[in-house]
């Protein structure tokens, strides 16, 4: 860890065998910008969408252009393993931090790769980051918490024949939201109106995923709330709101579209709904295992109830992404959060590994 004088030398993680990739490439070029060069050694450590690990020797690649390439140049490759980042003997990585969405990024995997290896990380541990990516999982045990959340109805790919359409109907209504179980920036969401828009739904997500959710439409306010802290202490920033200008926040309105969606920051809420959001949010992370850091996203029905939509626990880091820009209007820089969430990582890296290990 860092020394006197000594910075902390930190690895990037980003991009990604992921439909998330480009997204983590932005995210990652934001966190690079914003971290302190006079208090970190950083090191980027690129994964692209065949799995393969590199080394870029420069980081143009994420910060000379706004359209990043989907992968990284195989002339920087380094042969064999991951050890020439981790592990070496003269430079190991002091802390990782994962900026990486999606599948074999955000779901317990790689966090079960650095649990092993033993080096601090950012966000949340295996078992939350796995929670938390399953939307099936996370559904069932916030209601096992009586934690609000729209009713839904889970498929399998191996049971695609028997999904009926007129039985989803008469039981979650319309309209309906159909989506992969296991993936997040709206990615092969849909929503559907009718039969021949459910089907083509239903052949979306179960290309991105082998089970799916039907979700109910609740009607309400979309917000979102961001939580900092380890299972000691969570705190909860002000809510903010997506305005919507588009029939839901897709994927093209989320990043493609600029006038899809305006941001609230903070919402408009009433201290009482600022409370019960804030609330809402930190038992959502409690119950999910969630540590570090998390995006909680809600629904706030015109009556002021809450509905739990879905979190995230490597939530975006783009420049307009909810995440940072919640933390600084409640008071925290980006520059600042980020210290904040490195040392997060080292601390409860320093509580896990002061646990016992023998029986002696």
């Amino acid at each position: 860890m860092k020394t006197k004088n000594k910075k902390i030398r930190v690895a990037i993680l980003c991009g990604g065998k992921s439909a998330e990739h480009e997204i983590s490439l932005l995210s990652a070029h934001n966190v690079i910008q914003a971290l302190n060069p006079t208090k970190y050694d950083i090191v980027i450590v690129g994964i692209d969408k065949n799995g393969s690990w590199f080394l870029p020797k420069t980081n143009l690649w994420l910060t000379t252009s706004e359209k990043l390439p989907a992968f990284i140049s195989p002339q920087t490759k380094r042969q064999g393993t991951i050890s020439p980042i981790f592990l070496s003997s003269d430079k190991p990585a002091d802390v990782i931090f994962p900026v990486l969405h999606g599948p074999l990024g955000e779901d317990g995997t790689m966090q079960g790769l650095l649990k092993l290896m033993n080096i601090p990380f950012v966000g949340a541990g295996v078992l939350g980051s796995a929670i938390g990516m399953d939307k099936d999982v996370m559904k069932r045990l916030l209601k096992e918490a009586d934690i609000s959340i729209a009713k839904f109805l889970v498929f399998h790919q191996h049971k695609r024949k028997h999904i009926q359409f007129a039985t989803v109907v008469r039981q979650l209504g319309l309209p309906i939201f159909v989506k992969p179980a296991n993936l997040g920036s709206s990615i092969g969401v849909s929503k559907v109106t009718n039969q021949k828009e459910f089907e083509r739904a239903i052949d979306v997500a179960f290309s991105f995923d082998t089970k799916i959710l039907v979700e109910q439409a609740v009607k309400g306010r979309e917000i979102e709330c961001s939580i900092l802290g380890n299972k000691e202490e969570m705190i909860a920033s002000l809510p903010g709101e997506i305005i919507l200008h588009d029939e839901f926040y897709s994927y093209k309105t989320k990043y493609l579209d600029p006038h899809g969606a305006s941001l609230g920051i903070p919402a408009k809420l009433s201290t009482q709904v600022i409370k019960k959001v804030q609330a809402t949010a930190i038992k959502t992370c409690q119950v999910l295992c969630i540590e570090g850091m998390s995006r909680v996203d809600c629904f706030v029905t015109p009556n002021n109830k809450v509905y739990v939509n879905e979190v995230n626990t490597i939530p975006g880091f783009t420049q307009i992404s909810m995440y940072p820009k919640l933390w600084e209007a409640s008071g925290i820089p980006y520059s600042i959060l980020l210290d904040k969430l490195i040392t997060l990582a080292i601390k409860r890296h320093q509580r896990d590994n002061a646990l016992k290990t023998s029986v002696e």
